[in-house]
């Protein structure tokens, strides 16, 4: 056997050289990137704390609107979002706090905006319908009732927290 066989020329030495130390650099470049970009989609979503948005003697039958702001985190962003909810006691006197977010198109619903339907919430975009419980009216566009938020009351206060989805149609 030969020797020139199993030898490196001075080309592919050079050759695997410089391949072997470009690809540690562009390693070393490319991965604070990734992990710029990837850090935050794979960091576990933090619970949003209770809100404090009314008192609860002061809650009646006919649905109030009632805003208040929550902290949000957007990866390294912190701003105060401000919220709204629907905040009524049902026939029973438990305490529904529905989402003002229609689930046809995200638009915002009112209580009594149409004049033909004073007793539910009106989505003026295209006409959708919810019942006072939120649930959606067969035969307008929403296909799912109102989200729910979840709420607790402490020392005659109404707590609100993260709103979520209720049974579907």
């Amino acid at each position: 056997m030969s020797e020139k066989k199993h030898r490196v020329s001075r080309r592919q030495f050079l050759n695997y050289t410089l391949t072997g130390v470009g690809g540690f650099m562009a390693a070393g470049m490319l991965m604070p990137m990734v992990r710029f970009a990837v850090d935050p989609v794979l960091r576990k979503g933090v619970d949003q704390e209770m809100v404090a948005v009314a008192q609860v003697d002061e809650i009646t039958e006919e649905p109030t609107r009632v805003n208040f702001k929550i902290q949000q985190v957007d990866a390294w962003y912190e701003s105060e979002e401000p919220k709204t909810a629907w905040v009524y006691k049902n026939e029973k006197g438990d305490i529904v706090a529905l989402s003002p977010v229609c689930k046809h198109l995200g638009c915002t619903v009112n209580w009594a905006g149409d004049k033909n339907n004073p007793t539910r919430f009106y989505c003026p975009c295209h006409d959708g319908l919810y019942e006072k419980d939120g649930t959606n009216v067969p035969g307008t566009p929403p296909m799912a009732p109102l989200d729910g938020y979840v709420q607790e009351v402490k020392d005659g206060t109404l707590y609100l927290g993260k709103a979520k989805p209720r049974g579907g149609a």
